[in-house]
């Protein structure tokens, strides 16, 4: 089977490297791919949001199977496209992702359907929101409405914060902002809660704690992830059941009811308090870096999960794990999120010793004549499975330092609530 996965970061790699081990893959197409999916799949340099350009390559080479790993096409509607041209798709549709999309579209249903998250108010112009804060009481948190690779969320302690994140929205940051938000802040922990569907069977597809800060200590700017953990410390049976009927049911209720249903993974970002749920966000696509540390664990065919929710016969596909725990690092480049050099050389990654339940995935890179390039902020995923999360994370910064690359940086404390405690 020909499989075609439309992404470049650490994510698709690790679904390329899940894919690969399977015996009913033949061929690999990535779209446009990194240095790290180039070793085992054939990039491909064509514009992924020309989607003509992109059916015209998938026929002409019999591509049997698409995987869109980034929001940004799904939003855009890639998969009612290549659906329309009878091509098989994992992904939902364009409706769907309105959940990413839109942030005042998940808000707007959380509110119709009873859906706990934190209070909010939708602001069309800076004039409103400033008297808003003005009066607020802080923290508080000011969210962009649209896409913002991880980044258009601000957690304001005073006026002078606020103040700063509203002019950022609205001068176009992240993109043309006709409205944004506005939320309380909610106490507690965070969780990412994953599942997998077809629109009609929903299955759990395990948890992660996402360090989103890019100091230690939870401190600094939000990224698109400075690293995870899997499983949540947080979750147990009883939440569980809670995450389930009190948020991932309804929102299936209620895209049902507006026409469409929901097919793929989807990300459900939770803020935990005294063992009850609340919505942060939903992501239309798995996380990332949370994918290259589930990932590793699943014990089951991907392949076989895909194609079974894109035939509706999810409830015939048992999705086994492997019984450890899973630790991932981010090496970034120095800078990020900020300014941060581009097309910076990575040398000595033949010198990173990778042993059994270890893994290491490319994010933000290229490969040309040869030679490994950082072209993005986030640069590479070290991963490791372990009984012990501290032993995990001794042996991926073990492996961070045998690669010696003076343009990166990591957070050196990834799980340290739950190995500390």
């Amino acid at each position: 089977m020909k499989v075609g996965i439309i992404g470049s970061g650490g994510r698709e790699h690790a679904i390329c490297k899940a894919l690969n081990i399977s015996n009913k893959v033949e061929q690999i197409y990535c779209f446009p791919g990194n240095a790290g999916t180039a070793e085992i799949a054939e990039n491909v340099s064509l514009d992924s949001e020309n989607f003509d350009e992109l059916k015209s390559f998938i026929i002409e080479k019999k591509i049997d199977l698409v995987i869109v790993g980034p929001e940004k096409p799904l939003v855009e509607g890639i998969v009612d496209f290549l659906e329309r041209n009878n091509i098989k798709v994992f992904g939902p549709n364009k409706v769907a992702s309105q959940l990413e999309g839109s942030k005042i579209f998940t808000k707007n249903l959380c509110k119709k359907y009873a859906i706990p998250t934190a209070n909010f108010g939708i602001f069309g112009n800076i004039e409103n929101a400033t008297q808003f804060i003005q009066k607020s009481s802080y923290p508080l948190v000011i969210k962009a409405d649209g896409l913002a690779s991880g980044k258009g969320v601000y957690i304001c302690d005073n006026k002078d914060e606020a103040k700063i994140a509203l002019k950022e929205i609205f001068d176009g940051k992240f993109g043309k902002a006709n409205n944004l938000l506005i939320e309380e802040f909610l106490e507690g922990e965070e969780m990412s809660y994953f599942i997998v569907t077809d629109g009609i069977t929903i299955k759990k597809f395990d948890t992660a704690q996402d360090h989103k800060r890019v100091f230690e200590g939870d401190k600094g700017k939000n990224t698109g992830g400075m690293g995870a953990y899997s499983p949540s410390r947080l979750i147990n049976d009883e939440l569980d059941e809670k995450i389930m009927s009190k948020i991932i049911r309804p929102t299936m209720i209620a895209l049902k009811e507006i026409g469409t249903k929901y097919k793929g993974f989807l990300y459900v970002g939770l803020m935990i308090k005294n063992n009850e749920p609340y919505l942060i966000e939903y992501n239309v696509r798995m996380g990332d870096p949370e994918c290259q540390t589930i990932l590793p664990k699943l014990k089951s065919d991907l392949l076989e999960i895909f194609l079974s929710c894109c035939n509706e016969q999810l409830n015939e596909t048992e999705i086994k794990w492997h019984d450890k725990k899973s630790l991932c690092i981010v090496l970034c480049s120095k800078g990020y999120p900020d300014n941060f050099k581009k097309n910076v050389s990575i040398k000595n990654l033949d010198k990173i010793r990778i042993n059994e339940n270890e893994n290491f995935y490319h994010a933000g890179t290229n490969i040309t004549e040869g030679e490994v390039y950082a072209t993005g902020g986030r640069v590479l995923n070290f991963v490791c499975l372990s009984k012990d999360l501290l032993e995990a994370r001794v042996k991926v910064i073990k492996s961070i330092i045998s690669l010696n690359w003076d343009g990166g940086f990591y957070r050196k404390d990834i799980g340290y609530k739950v190995i500390d405690e």
